[in-house]
C-alpha cells in the first residue's frame, strides 16, 4: 500500500495520468488503495431534489429583481410585459425539453460542449468552451454577485446609491465565498443551495400573496389598460426577449453536471418539467404583485423593485426582502459557480483548456483548479462591470449557442441514428427553439447595430488562433513550458490529474 500511495503520488507531480500502472497496480492489490484511487473521480452525489434545487435556485436569482424594469422599458406597457414574461417561460421550457433529449442521450458533463463536439467536431466545441470559460459563465458570476452586493449594502445606505467601490468590495467577496465553498465539497456545495433555493421560494411566495391580497382590495388601476402606450419595435422586443430570459437564465445548469446526477435518465428531464413551469408561474405572478403596488412609471424609477415593493407593502416588515433577496441572489451566485467549474474541468479533460483544470483535489473530490480559475475572472468582470451591458451582450452570444445546441438535436436525429434516445423532444420544438434563437440573435442588431456586436463575435471567432497552434497542432514547446507550472500547482493544490472512467 505504502509503495503504491509513493508511486501514485510520484506519477502525480509528475504530471502523469492516474490511469497507469500504478492505478492497476493499486485496483489489484488491495481495497484501501482502490478507495484511495476513487478522489481522482467526481461522484455521483446529486439527486433530484439537489437537481431541481440546482435549476430553480440558479434560475432564481438576481433577474425577477432587476430585468422587470427593463422588459417594461423595452415594452412600453403593463401587457406586454406580464407577455415577454410568460413567452420567456414557454421559451425556456422548450430549450429545456431539447436538453433533456441531449443530456440522456449524451450523458457527459459539460451540456452544450459535449453535444457541439458529437454534432459539429472539435472546432464549433471549442469555439464554444472558449467564449463560454472566458466570458459567458464568469461575467453571468460577476453580474449576480453585483446584484448581491446592491441589495446587500443598499440598507446601510438609505435615501442613496451604495459607493461603487463599497458595491464590488462586497461583490469581490461573495465570489470568494462561494468558491470556497465549491471547492470544499459537493455535498456542502449542494446544501448550501438547497437551503437558499428554500429561502428565495419562500420570499417569492411572499410578494405574490401580498400582491394577491393587494389585488383583493380592489388595486388593479395598473392592469386595466394593460396595452396602452406598447413598443412594437422589432429590436425592442427582441432587447425585452433578452432581459426576460436573463432572468430564466439556469434552465440548462443540470446538463452541466450529467456524470454526477443519480440516475440522469430519470432526474434530469424531471428536475426540468418540474423545475421550469414552477419558476415561469412564480416569474408572472411576481410581476402581477410588482403592478399591484407601483405604476409602471413608479417600477422603472426604482433603485430596487422588490425593495420598493418591501417598503410599501409589508411596513414594519420591509426588511425581511432585501434580506431574502440577498439570500437569493447569493444562492444563485452559488449554482453558477458550481456549473461553470464543471464546464471548465470538462474542457481541460478534452484538451481544449490546460491540463491543470481538469485536476480533481486528491482529499475533496471537486474540481478545484477550474472552479478557481472562474472564480478569478468573475472578480476581473467585477471591475468594469455595467450590469444592463453585460446582460445584453451575455445573451447575445448565449443565444447563439443555444441555437446551435438545439440545431445539433435536429443534425444528430439524421447523423446518429444509433444513439438510445430516453427522452425524445418533438422536431417541431427544437425547429422553434433554433429559428426564435436565430431571431433573439439578429434582432437587436438589424434594428440597432452597435460595434459591441461585432465584438463579441471577433472574440468568439479569435478563439481559433490559440486552437490551431495550441490544440490542433499541440506544439511541443508548450508542453514544456506547462509541465513544470502544473507540477507546483499540483504541489499547491494537492490536485491529481481525472481517472478516465469508460
Amino acid at each position: 500500500m505504502d509503495e503504491d500511495s509513493v508511486r501514485k503520488r510520484k506519477d502525480m507531480f509528475n504530471g502523469g495520468p492516474a490511469t497507469g500502472p500504478t492505478s492497476n497496480m493499486s485496483a489489484s492489490h488491495s481495497k484501501p488503495a482502490e478507495e484511495d484511487m476513487k478522489a481522482t473521480v467526481l461522484q455521483k452525489e446529486v439527486g433530484l431534489l439537489s437537481g431541481i434545487c440546482l435549476i430553480v435556485g440558479t434560475m432564481i436569482g438576481s433577474g425577477i429583481f432587476i430585468s422587470p424594469k427593463a422588459v417594461l422599458l423595452e415594452t412600453g406597457a403593463v401587457g406586454p410585459c406580464l407577455c415577454v414574461w410568460a413567452a420567456c417561460g414557454v421559451l425556456a421550457t422548450m430549450g429545456a425539453l431539447c436538453y433533456a433529449e441531449l443530456g440522456t442521450m449524451i450523458t457527459k458533463s459539460g451540456g452544450a460542449y459535449q453535444y457541439l463536439m458529437e454534432a459539429y467536431g472539435s472546432v464549433m466545441a471549442y469555439l464554444y468552451s472558449w467564449s463560454t470559460i472566458m466570458v459567458l459563465k464568469p461575467s453571468s458570476f460577476a453580474i449576480i454577485a453585483l446584484s448581491f452586493a446592491e441589495y446587500a449594502s443598499t440598507p446601510f445606505y438609505p435615501g442613496c446609491t451604495p459607493p461603487v467601490v463599497v458595491t464590488k468590495c462586497l461583490a469581490a467577496a461573495c465570489i470568494l465565498l462561494i468558491v470556497s465553498v465549491n471547492c470544499l465539497s459537493v455535498k456542502l456545495a449542494s446544501y448550501v443551495q438547497n437551503f437558499f433555493t428554500a429561502a428565495k421560494l419562500l420570499i417569492i411566495l411572499v410578494i405574490i400573496v401580498a400582491g394577491i391580497v393587494l389585488l383583493a382590495q380592489g388595486n388593479t388601476e395598473n392592469l386595466s389598460n394593460p396595452f396602452e402606450g406598447a413598443s412594437t419595435s422589432f429590436g425592442s422586443i427582441g432587447l425585452a426577449f433578452y432581459n426576460g430570459l436573463w432572468a430564466y437564465d439556469g434552465w440548462n445548469q443540470l446538463n452541466f453536471i450529467t456524470e454526477e446526477l443519480k440516475n440522469p435518465n430519470r432526474n434530469l428531464p424531471l428536475a426540468i418539467i418540474i423545475g421550469i413551469p414552477l419558476v415561469s408561474v412564480c416569474y408572472v405572478l411576481v410581476n402581477i404583485a410588482y403592478f399591484s403596488a407601483m405604476t409602471p412609471t413608479e417600477l422603472l424609477q426604482s433603485p430596487a423593485v422588490a425593495v420598493t415593493f418591501g417598503d410599501r407593502v409589508l411596513y414594519p416588515l420591509s426588511w425581511v426582502v432585501p434580506l431574502f433577496v440577498v439570500f437569493s441572489t447569493f444562492g444563485a451566485a452559488n449554482g453558477s459557480c458550481f456549473t461553470a467549474g464543471r464546464l471548465t474541468y470538462v474542457a481541460g479533460r478534452e484538451g481544449h483548456m490546460v491540463k491543470i483544470l481538469s485536476y480533481i483535489s486528491l482529499k475533496r473530490c471537486t474540481p478545484s483548479p477550474a472552479i478557481i480559475f472562474n472564480g478569478i475572472l468573475a472578480v476581473l468582470y467585477i471591475i468594469p462591470a455595467d450590469i444592463n451591458t453585460l446582460i445584453n451582450y451575455f445573451s447575445f452570444t448565449q443565444w447563439a449557442f443555444y441555437g446551435l445546441t438545439a440545431l445539433a438535436l435536429i443534425v444528430m436525429r439524421f447523423t446518429r441514428k444509433e444513439l438510445k434516445r430516453p427522452v425524445k423532444c418533438p422536431m417541431p420544438i427544437a425547429v422553434l427553439v433554433v429559428i426564435v434563437s436565430c431571431y433573439l440573435v439578429l434582432a437587436p442588431i438589424i434594428d440597432k447595430p452597435e460595434l459591441e456586436y461585432l465584438y463579441c463575435t471577433i472574440f468568439i471567432l479569435s478563439g481559433l488562433l490559440l486552437y490551431f497552434p495550441f490544440v490542433h497542432r499541440k506544439f511541443s514547446w508548450t508542453r514544456r513550458v506547462m509541465r513544470p507550472i502544473t507540477m507546483h500547482l499540483q504541489l499547491l493544490m494537492e490536485v491529481v490529474p481525472p481517472e478516465k472512467n469508460e
